[in-house]
């Protein structure tokens, strides 16, 4: 099979959080990153990456700009998605220790627990071995990191803590095209986790008809 080498444009949710760090990693990777804080440009994005940040705030943040209920069609229409820290608990179905009535935008049949770590002082740095992700053990940095409590017959359980307290926890997940981490490659210079997804992206695009192999853009 030929490598689809097209140049997606994958937007960063860019309401709250680490946004200025997943624009510099999606375009080393090769992607066409762009901040996205209205309906209208996510409308024009391939792919969406939802930042690690404060939940609740980016959550309230995304209701009062008209986000919220775009981002949830388009997560079930199909975009692509990755969620970081606080971007896998805006993706998660179910919450465990959130305010109540927290919304969410949905696309993972998980539950997460937020802060599951601990405080901020808690937070901690490790490795994670990561399925579908060449050349070893990641190094993970963790904040005030949620972590998936339970995860639904569809999602394919991507990494686990190893050793320590929290031994066996599941911190990185998927479901189709839509990914997400409890800790933050963004962080570390580390970018074989958004070159997972900027490949997704490619794929879903290709197979979509929306480029060929030789990444020329076309409509479907």
């Amino acid at each position: 099979m030929s490598t689809v080498s097209a140049r997606p444009v994958i937007g960063v949710l860019a309401l709250q959080g680490d946004v200025r760090e997943h624009l510099a990693v999606l375009r080393a990777e090769g992607a066409e990153p762009r901040p996205v804080r209205r309906p209208e440009e996510l409308a024009e994005v391939d792919g969406l990456v939802v930042p690690g940040g404060e939940s609740t705030t980016m959550a309230k943040l995304a209701g009062r700009f008209g986000l919220l209920e775009p981002l949830r069609d388009a997560v079930r229409a199909g975009l692509p998605a990755y969620g970081t820290c606080a971007g896998m608990i805006l993706l998660a179905d179910r919450l465990v220790d959130a305010p109540p009535g927290q919304p969410t935008v949905g696309g993972l049949d998980v539950t997460v627990r937020r802060n599951a770590f601990g405080r901020q002082v808690d937070s901690f740095e490790s490795h994670v071995e990561l399925a579908g992700v060449d050349g070893g053990p990641l190094h993970a940095v963790f904040i005030r990191a949620p972590w998936v409590e339970q995860a639904g017959p569809g999602v394919e359980v991507l990494g686990r803590v190893v050793g320590g307290p929290a031994d066996g926890r599941i911190v990185a997940v998927r479901q189709g095209d839509v990914v997400a981490t409890s800790f933050h490659p963004e962080l570390t210079g580390d970018r074989r986790v958004h070159a997972l997804f900027v490949d997704i992206v490619r794929r879903h695009l290709a197979d979509a008809g929306r480029i060929d192999d030789a990444g020329r853009r076309g409509e479907p």
